[in-house]
């Protein structure tokens, strides 16, 4: 269940956004159940993405069902850092945004 407090985040939202490693992520889903602004989705890796990917992590993403951490909402994160403690891959980084 999503916890829909917001007292833990540090930032206005858009000012940091995350960033998710397509390279790492397995689609395990973690960081869409705890972020509480909605930010993530979990669907099939974009073609465009999947061919910039080397071949080792194709294969991975073949055997992990081609899913992927898309954050579509980005600019609503607000920096409470719950995606980068959730993700069993350490796919998310939080960055300035740009």
């Amino acid at each position: 269940m999503r916890d829909s407090s917001t007292t833990a985040c540090k930032q206005p939202p858009g000012v940091i956004v995350p960033a998710v490693d397509l390279r790492r992520c397995e689609g395990k889903g973690d960081c869409l159940i705890v972020c509480p602004e909605n930010v993530f989705e979990i669907r099939r890796i974009d073609e465009a993405d999947y061919r910039g990917l080397g071949v080792l992590h194709r294969f991975k993403l073949r055997v992990h069902g081609m899913q992927v951490a898309y954050t579509p909402n980005a600019d609503a994160c607000r920096s409470c850092g719950l995606c980068v403690t959730a993700c069993p891959e350490r796919a998310i980084k939080l960055t300035r945004a740009s």
